[in-house]
């Protein structure tokens, strides 16, 4: 069944794509790249990487359509690509990346006091501590923050059970309030 306007699903896309059909592929590459992109971006901290790994995520969507389980969401399925590719370049990169962190770091400390302080309202100070989480614990909230998915879609792209999802939800929420009251924001967590 399509939507008026004859727009196709996703699903309907991947089903074309599993029958090889590359205009499928552009159509959900256009759909769901920048979402792919920014996640990738978030779990990697790297730019060029996100770049590299949300174009593999499109291949290996064109490997992968004739496998896929239509029970899933196409971008929860997309984003558990992507969380797989980003973790295997991450153990690959492991020390180039450490050194990438730190020339990035050096850079930033060059801002004048007044763009710093421009910076730092809540919500910079929201992600930095986000990005400062233990690796499970941020992206769970990633996901569920900045990209709006439901604990189930978390505990599909991530593959581990609903109740971890929910206890890594609470601990990482608990540290993200501590340390925005230790910062002075009284409110803590939004």
């Amino acid at each position: 069944m399509s939507h008026s306007g004859g727009q196709p699903t996703d699903g309907e896309l991947v089903a074309r794509v599993a029958k090889g059909d590359r205009a499928a592929v552009r159509l959900l590459f256009m759909r769901h790249h920048a979402r792919v992109y920014r996640f990738v971006a978030r779990q990697t901290g790297s730019e060029s990487m996100a770049d590299d790994i949300a174009n593999e995520v499109f291949l290996e969507l064109w490997r992968q359509a004739p496998r896929f389980e239509a029970r899933s969401q196409v971008s929860t399925w997309l984003l558990g690509i992507a969380r797989f590719k980003a973790l295997s370049h991450l153990r690959k990169r492991k020390e180039e990346w450490l050194d990438d962190d730190k020339a990035e770091t050096i850079a930033d400390g060059a801002d004048t006091p007044e763009v710093t302080a421009m910076k730092d309202d809540k919500g910079a100070a929201l992600k930095r501590m986000v990005t400062a989480l233990p690796e499970e614990h941020r992206t769970v909230i990633d996901l569920a923050y900045y990209h709006g998915s439901s604990v189930s879609e978390i505990a599909e792209i991530l593959s581990i059970p609903v109740a971890t999802v929910k206890t890594r939800m609470f601990y990482a929420r608990k540290k993200l309030g501590e340390a925005l009251k230790a910062a002075g924001y009284d409110r803590g967590w939004p």
